[in-house]
């Protein structure tokens, strides 16, 4: 029996889960295709699925990415993309 997820972070974290494991195997259309649902949340959200989008989706994909040395430029959308340049921004200033 699946365990029930209970938080909306805890969602974020199964959703990035996902993603990193689609891009893992190499199925990267549903790996764009999760990247293009996060990026309709992201959008189209409340606020606070927004914020989780931004700081627990995002951060997750793109440190994996990172670390396996994937194009970010390649497969995120231009929302989820300009969040994740925001995000690097921050850090560095």
């Amino acid at each position: 029996m699946k365990t029930k997820i209970k938080t909306i972070y805890k969602q974020a974290e199964r959703f990035a889960e996902l993603t990193n494991k689609a891009i893992v195997s190499g199925n990267i259309s549903r790996a764009k295709k999760l990247l293009n649902i996060a990026e309709n949340l992201l959008v189209s959200g409340s606020k606070e699925t927004k914020e989780v989008i931004s700081t627990v989706y995002i951060y997750s994909v793109s440190t994996f990415m990172e670390i396996r040395h994937c194009s970010i430029s390649n497969l995120f959308p231009k929302t989820l993309k300009a969040e994740y340049v925001k995000q690097i921004n921050a850090i560095s200033a």
